[in-house]
């Protein structure tokens, strides 16, 4: 059996990266086609367009940036829904509008294809060792053929619905998470402005019952940016969870939920991008929360 990877952006190579090193056999497309040639120097296999992937392979993973991507993969004129999809199983990882999972899994069907939606929790270290989680809808016959590849990647697989419970089941986790860097910025700005070394400040921080798991290997990095360090290194980009909090803000509407807080935390986020830092690993808009401070 041969895996196709549609996207080889972080998580997508990493993915890649994780189902090569489990001994599977996979194909790999991007639309920038220069950034699959470390996955092809491990052995991935190079295909010219997302239909010449799909059709030289039994599962293709699509792990794209946004929803507009996501349908660009599959219909564009060499998309995945530009072919036969019988005996063919797709498997929907990126995070998306329910609704537009819904959508294509609706095209799929309609090519003979198999659809589910498996969005993931965890960055770029936990795909390369097949410790994601796992947020599953779709049919349980066709959730059952995908577990043998999920496991891989997964290190807990939940079945939380139909198709969409999946994209609604993922923004709820990330939105705690993404909310949590702009509090972790005013937090550290108030700490700065008592004239607290910034590092201390978060050493003291990282060791509190208000430190969410990850913050404690993340804290350092923050604050050493915000005293002027150079921001390298992205896991996911300030632009990407902006992105994600207008899908949360969208679900939320439609469902007459008040957001309070994700508003507030996405104006932060685009303050941010317009600054120039879209392109920063999402954590450190904790630091430019206390570098704007200090401008203000």
């Amino acid at each position: 059996m041969r895996i196709g990877v549609c996207g080889t952006g972080n998580m997508g190579s990493a993915i890649t990266e994780r189902l090569l090193e489990q001994g599977n056999q996979v194909s790999v497309w991007n639309r920038t086609w220069e950034k699959t040639k470390p996955l092809l120097e491990l052995g991935a296999a190079f295909a010219t367009s997302p239909k010449a992937l799909v059709t030289g392979c039994e599962i293709v993973i699509s792990m794209v940036i946004d929803d507009k991507a996501v349908l660009s993969v599959y219909q564009s004129d060499d998309g995945l829904l530009s072919t036969d999809l019988h005996n063919k199983l797709i498997i929907e990882m990126s995070t998306i509008l329910p609704e537009t999972s819904k959508y294509v899994d609706n095209k799929v069907r309609l090519k003979g294809g198999r659809y589910i939606e498996c969005p993931v929790g965890g960055s770029v270290q936990p795909a390369l060792n097949g410790q994601l989680l796992g947020l599953v809808g779709g049919d349980q016959d066709v959730v059952d053929e995908a577990r043998s590849v999920l496991n891989q990647l997964c290190r807990r697989l939940d079945h939380v619905g139909n198709i969409g419970a999946g994209a609604s089941m993922k923004l709820a986790v990330n939105l705690p998470l993404v909310v949590y860097w702009e509090a972790v910025g005013e937090a550290l700005a108030i700490a700065k402005h008592a004239g607290i070394d910034l590092s201390h400040a978060a050493d003291i921080l990282a060791d509190t019952s208000g430190t969410i798991k990850v913050a404690p290997g993340r804290l350092p990095r923050i604050a050493d940016i915000a005293n002027g360090g150079t921001p390298e290194g992205v896991s996911f980009s300030i632009e990407g969870m902006a992105k994600d909090l207008k899908l949360m803000k969208e679900v939320a509407n439609k469902h007459g939920i008040s957001t309070p807080v994700t508003n507030a935390a996405s104006s932060s986020y685009e303050q941010a991008i317009s600054d120039g830092w879209a392109e920063y690993d999402g954590v450190l808009l904790a630091a430019w929360r206390v570098l704007e401070s200090k401008n203000a």
